[in-house]
């Protein structure tokens, strides 16, 4: 037997129901942020991900699934969305128009290739937002805002932003030769990827999970004693306008993200009660990005999340989504005559905007009413024989008992009447 490959796994109904909900809150939320959805390939050339997410990060190097097409091109499948956005924002010359910042949001798969654990999978779905072309610190906020609005609305509790700033080009410089000098004499005490990062990249070293312990980790240089005074300004900025949307944070100095392209702001959201996997929601500022791949020189900020740990944060804190799971009509037609009825009058409700459905495997009326049951039908249409003859069916309302025989034209009238009332 052909089973799901390691890393990814099915979405079945009854589950996929709330993954439905939670996209709908997210696009709903995007709506009254003023957020346009974006659609990107799910491969893209490898060379964009090289140039936008970094050759030094884990992604890059350890995790994408790269592969040649039968032109000799290389192509990933994408690792993350931001890459993609911004290249879409280039190639199609979105600066061009008439409504700036632009502002994108995305829902779909991403691949990395990580050892599979609750809450982190192969394959998974990221619901992420851009808005490219504003230096303003307000919009840093905004999109913090955001995504913990669009948590709360979903019930989540015990949220806290961790925030830092990793200044300007000026500002990385300094702390980069600051990060140099501090590892460069014990550098063959850490891991390969930390000694070949050391001159290429120092910053990746701080996000290092295999050293994290180590003494000169703890003691490093950090970022916010190196940003200068127009960097610690922009940061001061970004704090108050948190503070004046009364968005709770803590400052960490050691917050670096896992990708190149972040300048200045720098966030992540984390959950308290899902374990390892505590970081739900991360983000910041890139300024640089948009120059990298071919475009000018226009700064963006933006955040992905999983939907899988949006899930399974909710599962941890008890949450139970509102999923309307409900049929709003099962018709039963006995006899053939009967039967060919019922599915002329299947179509009628459907095309009225009603859920319905019918019996396909031939069954007794029985079977067909607990059929009903199983799909939580509020309401069952019954045609008979005599009921046939006459041009009428009976129309039960399963949550009273209540039976009432309505002629055939007004059955989808008479089956939204009864779903109204007992709303």
């Amino acid at each position: 037997m052909i089973q799901v490959p390691r890393g990814t796994a099915d979405i079945l109904p009854g589950e996929i129901e709330l993954w439905q909900y939670i996209e709908d809150k997210a696009r709903d939320i995007c709506r009254r942020y003023n957020y346009l959805e974006i659609r990107t390939p799910i491969f893209e050339h490898t060379e964009l991900f090289h140039r936008g997410v970094g050759e030094t990060t884990d992604i890059v190097e350890k995790e994408m699934y790269t592969f040649e097409d039968r032109g000799g091109r290389s192509l990933t499948l994408r690792p993350e969305g931001t890459a993609s956005t911004v290249r879409s924002y280039v190639e199609n010359k979105m600066f061009g128009l008439p409504q700036q910042p632009t502002k994108l949001y995305y829902i779909g798969p991403m691949f990395r290739y990580e050892r599979p654990q609750a809450g982190r999978m192969r394959q998974f779905t990221q619901f992420g937002v851009e808005a490219i072309g504003s230096n303003s610190p307000a919009i840093d906020a905004e999109t913090i805002a955001l995504a913990m609005r669009f948590y709360e609305e979903l019930g989540l509790k015990n949220l806290h932003v961790e925030l830092n700033s990793l200044g300007d080009a000026e500002s990385r410089k300094a702390h980069r030769e600051a990060l140099i000098n501090h590892f460069k004499p014990h550098i063959h005490e850490f891991c390969s990827d930390c000694q070949s990062r050391l001159e290429r990249n120092p910053l990746r070293i701080l996000d290092c999970k295999r050293d994290a312990d180590k003494e000169l980790m703890k003691n490093a240089p950090v970022i916010l004693n190196y940003l200068n005074d127009e960097s610690s300004a922009y940061f001061d900025k970004v704090k108050k306008h948190l503070d004046d949307l009364g968005i709770a944070y803590v400052v960490n100095a050691n917050l670096v993200r896992g990708l190149d392209y972040y300048t200045h702001t720098a966030f992540e959201i984390m959950e308290r009660g899902i374990g390892a996997v505590s970081t739900i929601c991360g983000g910041g500022r890139y300024n640089g990005l948009v120059k990298e791949m071919g475009g000018s020189d226009v700064p963006g900020i933006g955040f992905a999340m999983s939907i899988e740990r949006v899930l399974l944060a909710l599962k941890t804190q008890g949450i139970e989504l509102p999923i309307e799971r409900a049929l709003d009509c099962f018709i039963i037609g006995m006899g053939e005559e009967a039967e060919e009825k019922a599915f002329l009058l299947l179509d009628v409700l459907r095309r009225e905007g009603l859920s319905a459905d019918k019996d396909f495997l031939d069954r007794k009326m029985k079977a067909q009413l607990k059929a009903a049951d199983r799909l939580r039908a509020k309401t069952v249409v019954i045609i008979g024989e005599d009921e046939l003859a006459r041009g009428v069916a009976v129309l039960k309302n399963m949550e009273t008992g209540d039976q009432q025989e309505v002629a055939f034209e007004q059955v989808a009238s008479a089956v939204q009447s009864v779903i109204e009332k007992d709303k």
